[in-house]
Order: C-alpha cells, then structure tokens, then sequence
C-alpha cells in the first residue's frame, strides 16, 4: 500500500512542533506550507519532510492538516489561495484551528469543496506550545461519518488524548468550553496570588500546600510559579486569547446567555494587549488584577 501524501499547513508556534512530530510517521508523505518561507526552512532543516512545490499536480493529497490563526487565514489558503485544487475527491482535511462555527459552513458549503466530496474535521487542540513540543495535546473533534480510526493513526503523533465530541462544529464547541474555564481558573488564580503577596506570605509554601489540595489544576501547577515571578513567556498569546473568548461570548449570546467572568477577563486581556502586552503568555492576566 502506497504513503498516504500528507500537506500540513501552518507552522506557528504550535504547529511548527505538532508537524516535526507528524513527520516521523513513516507510513505517510510529509509536506509543509506556511506563509513565511524562512519558517518552511527552519522546519525542513529540523525534519524529514517537503514542501508544498507549485509543480504538485491537483489531486495529490489525501489529506490536509491546518493549524493557522483565524478564520480568514483558513478562508484565504484553501478557497482563495485554491488549496482545495491539491486535495484528492474524497479526501480529508483536519483543522486544529480554533475558529469560529460560521467559517466551517463557509468552507463545507464551497462548491470545489461539495464537489469533491471533501470530510472537513474541526478538531482545535488545547495544552499550548509546551504540549505541542512534548507531542501531548488534548484534542476535541467534531464531524459527521468520519473515519476516527485514520484520524487518530494520523494525530496521535502528537496528541495523547483524542475525543470525538460529535457533529461537525462540536469540537469547536468544546474548545470554546475549553477557554471559558480556563479564563475563569487563570482569573481566579491571579487573583489568589495577588491577595498572597499582598499579604506577605511566602509564596513557596503556599504553593507547596494548595497544590496538594482541591485549588490544585493545570494551571496552578504550570503557572502559579512563574506567575509568582512575573514571568509570561510560556506559549499561548494574550491576543490569541481574545481571538477566542471572543467567538465563544458570541456563540453564548446567540441563545441569550451572558457570561459576566468571561466578559471581564476578556476586556481585561484586551486592556493587556492595548497596552502592549499581546504577546505576553496568557498567565499575565495578573498584570491586569494586580494594579
């Protein structure tokens, strides 16, 4: 049986990691793309694999891997760009993007899409930079009879625990329930920090003594420390953050729901990245707090 020919595309600051791990995959055709060639070429001296060539006549991948910024990114590679020209009829693409709900019916209700009857799989991903290096995501999938078996043979390089939450727009359904808790742990926890240092205990120990207790989470353990230390470097962006609690604030009000806590950490992180700080991993919340 022939490789299976394989085009990821996006190589940011997650998916740079989640593709070297793809590449490995010895029973597939590893191809990348990126708008940035300096990115391509970074990858390539890292791994084994190639890059999307224009000469690659259409119909030549059997699936597609996306992991980019936005909806409009994904709108301008596969329909603007006409990516979609490179994918075989039946074909496949896996979208770890975390998006909107309206640019999967966008990109599904495509006519070069419908008439190659391509399975589209929104499965954003969560466990940030550091996951992606250890090859250790979490992912939420959403799709209609789709083959999960060749789904997980293909991600699990890089994904430890794959769910498949159901219809099509499910898994970016989760993923939004994914980022409203996490805004609430991260409020939640600077603002903890904040009342401890004001109060002038020693941080160490009540980290040593919270952490073993119901307060302890993800978050607490990978974050409470440098936090302590007004460190933000680790990974998932302030404006990334926004892009997200943004689409999931409009998915809630569509059935008249209003989520106070996360409409605050929302205007507090967009205070952050008024201000300079977008970049800025998003545990600097407590810069926001903490003033």
């Amino acid at each position: 049986m022939r490789n299976k020919n394989i085009l990821f595309i996006g190589l940011g600051t997650m998916g740079y990691h989640m593709a070297g791990h793809l590449s490995i995959n010895k029973k597939i055709n590893a191809f990348v793309w990126n708008r940035s060639v300096n990115k391509i070429n970074k990858w390539l001296r890292n791994y084994d694999g190639k890059k999307l060539d224009n000469h690659l006549h259409n119909d030549f991948f059997d699936t597609f891997i996306l992991c980019l910024k936005d909806d409009n990114s994904i709108y301008d590679v596969l329909v603007k760009n006409k990516f979609i020209k490179y994918l075989k009829p039946n074909s496949t693409i896996i979208d770890h993007s975390t998006t909107s709900l309206e640019i999967i019916e966008t990109i599904t209700k495509n006519k070069s899409f419908q008439h190659k009857n391509i399975k589209y799989i929104d499965a954003p991903v969560s466990g940030g930079e550091q996951g992606a290096i250890d090859g250790k995501l979490s992912t939420m999938i959403g799709g209609n009879n789709i083959n999960i078996k060749y789904i997980s043979n293909l991600i699990s390089a890089y994904c430890k625990n794959i769910t498949h939450i159901g219809k099509s727009g499910d898994g970016q359904l989760a993923k939004m329930v994914n980022q409203i808790a996490i805004s609430g742990v991260l409020f939640g926890l600077s603002e903890a920090i904040t009342f401890g240092k004001s109060s002038k205990l020693n941080m160490d120990k009540v980290f040593e003594a919270i952490s073993a207790g119901a307060a302890q989470s993800w978050q607490l353990d990978n974050r409470f420390q440098t936090m302590n230390a007004n460190k933000f470097n680790f990974g998932f962006a302030v404006d990334l953050m926004i892009k997200d609690l943004k689409i999931a604030i409009k998915e809630s009000e569509k059935s008249g729901k209003n989520y106070f806590l996360t409409k605050n950490v929302l205007n507090k992180y967009k205070k952050l990245s008024k201000h300079g700080n977008g970049r800025l991993d998003t545990s600097s919340l407590i810069k926001a707090i903490s003033k």
